[in-house]
């Protein structure tokens, strides 16, 4: 995905979100933010191809092993994305509180289109996880999970 879509669903004049703009990057930077809207979930977002792919997790992410967590697939975001806090107005999308719950690097083990191995190092989220898509609901649904 694009930041197209990233743009397309926010009013710049309204939301406090940067703008921001796909850039030529090869880091290794994720974050995890938590985001009170209409359900308190995660977003889960990880630099790569110079954007940040995202995905929503509607429970806290697993900092032990053993705990599985369904992360639905969203738009992409920039890489500014990665420090932002603070309060989409009411009528935006995604109105509510944005505070970043755990940031850090990664690294790819490996990756298909089914399935990413990645290894976090932050403050919560610490060893190897998996991102692995799934069928659910006709999203484009994955399991999140802290491996051995």
């Amino acid at each position: 995905m694009a930041l197209t879509e990233y743009h397309k669903r926010r009013d710049f004049n309204r939301s406090p979100e940067p703008q921001g703009s796909e850039k030529h990057s090869s880091g290794n930077l994720f974050v995890v933010h938590e985001h009170n809207a209409t359900h308190l979930h995660y977003d889960l977002r990880l630099e790569i191809g110079g954007v940040l792919r995202s995905w929503a997790i509607p429970k806290e992410p697993p900092e032990k092993e053993g705990i599985k967590r369904l992360a639905i697939r969203t738009e992409d975001h920039p890489l500014e994305y990665a420090d932002f806090e603070g309060v989409l107005p009411e009528g935006s999308y995604g109105a509510g509180t944005v505070r970043i719950w755990d940031k850090g690097e990664f690294s790819i083990e490996m990756e298909k289109d089914s399935e990413l191995l990645i290894e976090l190092k932050g403050k919560k989220l610490i060893g190897k996880y998996a991102l692995i898509r799934t069928k659910f609901k006709g999203k484009d649904s994955w399991l999140f999970f802290k491996r051995k």
